[in-house]
């Protein structure tokens, strides 16, 4: 059952658009907010589901999925910690389109649809930090499509990874970020040996620096840039 403790408020405070917040707003979103454990491999949401709530990673990572009618996983994106994420659903007032599933223990953080919308209506910088979210959302979705159909593996990796550090989706990961080779892998399509691979040419390119267990972006720009 979600629960709600002291420190997650805590870090929750410290996200972009919770300081856009009057006190009074703030006071109510945690009120109604609730934290949620999720279990590596386990299901954050499932494809189907009513939106209820505007979701929150506030420690951990997470990959929004979908199988093909063929049975294919495939993956749309990966949301570290510090992204927010089905913002598009609850505005739209449909039904789940998708699966997301926690490649590590998370911690989810749960924002009611009431308090989303009541925050829409009082508060304009959070309307538009909303607006900038869809924006960059957008332009990410755009590169996934390019990166799938045009890019090699080195580059749809390479791809992948910056787009894990656009500090408006995704501001909690500086230039570190907490990522296994195999995480990699499902984020990008490819499998763990690949994506190791990849890894590798993208560190003699001078572009990041593996670390156990993590990745240190050393040139975000050629990263991003990046076409074997």
């Amino acid at each position: 059952m979600p629960t709600t403790h002291s420190n997650f408020i805590d870090m929750l405070r410290q996200t972009i658009w919770a300081q856009t917040l009057t006190p009074v707003q703030m006071q109510r979103v945690e009120a109604d907010i609730a934290e949620q454990i999720v279990q590596e491999g386990g299901f954050v949401c499932r494809k189907g589901e009513e939106v209820d709530a505007w979701l929150g990673v506030i420690d951990g990572l997470v990959k929004i999925n979908n199988l093909s009618p063929e049975g294919k996983s495939v993956t749309f994106t990966g949301v570290p910690t510090g992204g927010w994420f089905g913002e598009g659903s609850l505005l739209k007032n449909e039904l789940r389109k998708y699966d997301v599933i926690a490649l590590r223990d998370s911690r989810i953080a749960r924002m009611p649809r009431a308090t989303f919308m009541w925050l829409l209506d009082t508060s304009l910088p959070f309307t538009r930090f909303l607006l900038m979210q869809l924006n960059e959302r957008l332009g990410q979705f755009i590169a996934t499509v390019e990166f799938h159909r045009l890019l090699d593996v080195d580059a749809r990796v390479a791809s992948c990874l910056a787009g894990l550090f656009n500090a408006h989706l995704y501001p909690g990961n500086g230039m570190h970020l907490k990522i296994s080779q195999e995480e990699v892998g499902y984020l990008s399509g490819t499998s763990r040996q690949r994506a190791n691979q990849a890894l590798q040419v993208l560190e003699k390119e001078g572009l990041l620096k593996l670390d156990y267990g993590g990745i240190t972006i050393l040139d975000l720009d050629g990263l991003r840039q990046f076409r074997a």
